[in-house]
């Protein structure tokens, strides 16, 4: 699997993030400012870096800037900020960045920005096209992640979504029955959560890390707990 660094000043963001990209198989080094993170790349080229915008020594744009002119950025990087505004995203897209997370970073945004940076070369870094043909929403419209992939936006899917209120088969066996309601149960909680797993953690009383495997023990689709947000 892959090497990725992650560069947050946050201690519970990068435990977080830790925890889940080792039980994808991943190895993950740690930073907390941009000094740690110029000691691990000069030791080492990671496969992808989670980096984040604000920190309290060097702000993670002025670190990437750093490494594009120097010819350290030789893997792709993928932002991470809760406050970035729309031209800050387009500074470093300029600079070389490959996509962005908004915090609090949902489970899926994160495994879909990690896979598609793995599998993604690192090209020369050019201005964003910002105004696309048929693109009819103003430049104020655009969020931040939709500025770094050059102005587009996502489709709109109508889908309700799961509902607080569900029937179940109650023929089948015990385990079968429990495991049916507890797939809908953490769907339902994902939705209403917008897919944060801090607020579904908090809100089910399970400790993050268990969840996120219990999540997959259970087969529930994370691609949908955004776009099904009640």
């Amino acid at each position: 699997m892959a090497t990725i660094l992650v560069v947050d000043d946050e201690l519970g963001i990068r435990d977080l993030l830790s925890e889940i990209l080792n039980d994808e198989g991943h190895t993950v080094e740690l930073a907390e400012n941009a000094a740690q993170a110029r000691s691990v790349r000069s030791q080492l080229r990671p496969d992808l870096v989670l980096l984040d915008i604000w920190m309290p020594d060097t702000d993670g744009v002025t670190l990437l800037k750093e490494w594009a002119s120097t010819g350290l950025l030789t893997m792709p990087v993928i932002m991470m900020s809760g406050h970035a505004t729309i031209d800050t995203a387009v500074e470093a897209t300029r600079i070389g960045a490959t996509a962005f997370l908004e915090k609090p970073i949902t489970l899926q945004k994160l495994l879909k920005a990690v896979d598609v940076g793995l599998n993604k070369s690192v090209h020369k870094p050019a201005a964003p096209v910002m105004h696309k043909p048929g693109l009819t929403l103003a430049p104020a419209d655009l969020t931040v992640e939709a500025a770094m992939t050059g102005g587009t936006l996502p489709e709109m899917v109508l889908d309700i979504g799961p509902q607080s209120q569900q029937s179940f088969n109650l023929d089948g066996p015990l385990r079968e029955a429990r495991d049916e309601f507890e797939k809908a149960y953490f769907e339902y909680h994902l939705a209403k959560e917008s897919g944060s797993m801090t607020r579904v953690a908090e809100k089910t009383g399970l400790e993050r890390t268990h969840l996120y495997r219990k999540l997959k023990q259970l087969g529930v689709d994370l691609a949908r707990s955004k776009r099904n947000a009640l």
